[in-house]
């Protein structure tokens, strides 16, 4: 029986931006669900990786806000400097708590509060990074019943996070960067 995808949570370090690049613009359109992107980035208010992402799709593309409801076909982007947690009315929490693996927003916050709330219908992608941030939540979404894919070790820029996810985590799969798009859009 196929399982179906609520939220797409993307987590991603150094060499991360590079592939959603390279990913985005083969992504459908009308996508049934919602993408979440938390990558690891200096503080500020600068916008431009929004502007720069949204350029390369058709999906609306914008810094997530606070207690905003999480909508299909948006691509939401964690700010810099703020855990995202993931309420159960399916809204956005933001939090200034101590950073995890030196990292705030941390992947592993956001994965195992998404796990609580869509269980079965959570999706996780580990991409490139240089820390193990996303190893401890990638358990936690699987304990819960989501499913956990990795970018091939191989083809990432800094390969120590989608390794270390695929040695100590719980993955369902490695994806090379040319099959991400297509797996995308067929959740």
């Amino acid at each position: 029986m196929e399982q179906r995808c609520e939220t797409l949570i993307i987590g991603g370090s150094a060499g991360s931006l590079d592939v959603l690049l390279k990913v985005l613009p083969d992504l459908k359109a009308d996508l049934a669900f919602a993408i979440i992107l938390v990558l690891h980035r200096k503080s500020g208010r600068d916008n431009m990786l929004t502007e720069l992402l949204r350029s390369k799709t058709g999906l609306r593309v914008k810094e997530l806000e606070e207690k905003e409801q999480i909508k299909a076909t948006n691509i939401y982007i964690v700010p810099p400097n703020y855990h995202l947690l993931i309420e159960n009315n399916r809204t956005f929490s933001l939090d200034v708590s101590e950073k995890v693996s030196f990292s705030r927003p941390s992947i592993d916050v956001t994965f195992e509060s998404a796990a609580e709330v869509f269980r079965e219908a959570l999706v996780c992608l580990l991409l490139s990074g240089s820390n193990s941030d996303g190893t401890d939540g990638s358990r936690k979404v699987k304990a819960n019943g989501g499913r956990v894919f990795v970018q091939n070790p191989i083809s990432a820029g800094s390969p120590f996070m989608p390794q270390n996810a695929k040695e100590h985590g719980n993955i369902d799969a490695v994806l090379n960067i040319e099959e991400i798009a297509e797996f995308i859009n067929h959740l």
